[in-house]
């Protein structure tokens, strides 16, 4: 957020700036979804649904599930919520006590560690490496773990885990008594085989996911998390107290955009096509230390070769190129001061003049 406060303000003072700090998509709603919230607000109060969702939208996310995965899900284990934030919220207040010990990979999504901290609980950085594509192994888990929360895709590394690669970390969170969370915001941005849903391969498990990103509707703040079904009362009861339920506007939205199959499937293609510009783009500007991702729309890569503090990097990146980056030390508070986090979300037009300024910064900066 500091570095688009940055690209804002040298925006407005002329300059042209292009934009890979940004995690979200450049595109609007899909047109079935702003066309069904208009018709909506023709007619309809859009007062209070019920905390757990309109019954419709948990219908039509079960029949996602049904679609992307095979999975024929019960629509009564589905809580549609604020963003995918507000259901972190209720994951974490409904799985954890205060002072429980929660792992996260590094590196890793910022929030997952300030939510935590909000809620009086105690993140637990496990470092991961390149060579494992930067997901966990069961054999990193720490002990004395209450939960682990994992992403696949990830963000910033766009990586993803395998089925095997899964299973193995469900189990061994599983033997141990560990609460696992599974972060699928990312899931529908994939560029060769799928993601996997820990849904496949586990029904005790909460799943998070969101329409912010495949669906093109990150202001919305539109999401939902399947949760067992012994645990679907705790969590409206929380739902309730919280949050009273999801945006009504943005719920009628979200199932539209369920049907929007075609729209989407076009941005994912965009996706693709800037995903393989920044893989032949980055090493040519100096930058080849990187995963390949898998999904999402994140380039993750090591800077070290070039400098020890990738804030300054960042804002020198800005300055000197008109690129607007993220260092990497919101994703990995003990190693980020040497990575830099690129997204690729925006036009290819974008992309291909975003890499070649950074070509040219490189060349200068020598």
């Amino acid at each position: 957020m500091d570095v688009m406060e940055a690209a804002r303000a040298a925006e407005e003072a002329g300059r042209h700036i292009i934009h890979m700090e940004v995690g979200q998509p450049a595109t609007p709603a899909p047109a079935l979804a702003r066309a069904a919230l208009a018709r909506a607000m023709a007619g309809d109060a859009l007062g209070y649904t019920v905390a757990l969702g309109l019954p419709a939208l948990r219908r039509g996310i079960a029949g996602l599930y049904r679609r992307w995965y095979g999975l024929d899900l019960d629509p009564g284990r589905v809580v549609v919520t604020a963003g995918s934030s507000g259901a972190f919220l209720l994951a974490f207040t409904a799985l954890f006590d205060a002072g429980e010990r929660v792992g996260l990979g590094e590196p890793g999504y910022p929030s997952y560690r300030q939510i935590l901290r909000a809620l009086s609980l105690c993140p637990v950085g496990i470092p991961t490496r390149a060579e494992d594509r930067f997901q966990p192994r069961p054999e990193d888990l720490p002990a004395d773990l209450a939960g682990l929360i994992v992403a696949s895709p990830a963000n910033p590394s766009g990586t993803m885990l395998g089925r095997d690669a899964l299973a193995a970390l469900i189990a061994a969170a599983a033997a141990r008594g560990i609460a696992f969370v599974s972060d699928e915001i990312y899931h529908g941005l994939h560029y060769g085989a799928r993601p996997v849903s820990a849904l496949e391969i586990s029904d005790d498990v909460y799943v998070i996911n969101s329409f912010s990103k495949y669906f093109s509707m990150t202001g919305w703040r539109i999401g939902w998390m399947v949760v067992p079904p012994d645990h679907v009362r705790l969590v409206e009861r929380l739902a309730q107290n919280m949050f009273i339920c999801a945006p009504h506007a943005s719920q009628v939205a979200a199932l539209a955009a369920l049907e929007a199959t075609e729209e989407l499937e076009a941005n994912r293609a965009v996706y693709s096509r800037n995903r393989a510009l920044m893989l032949e783009g980055l090493p040519k500007a100096g930058f080849d230390r990187i995963a390949p991702p898998d999904g999402a729309f994140y380039i993750y890569a090591d800077v070290s070769a070039h400098t020890g503090d990738s804030r300054a990097f960042a804002a020198e990146i800005l300055e000197g190129a008109g690129v607007a980056v993220t260092p990497g030390l919101d994703f990995d508070p003990v190693r980020g001061d040497r990575t830099l986090r690129l997204s690729y979300a925006r036009s290819s037009e974008d992309i291909r003049e975003g890499l070649a300024r950074l070509a040219r910064f490189m060349d200068r900066r020598g």
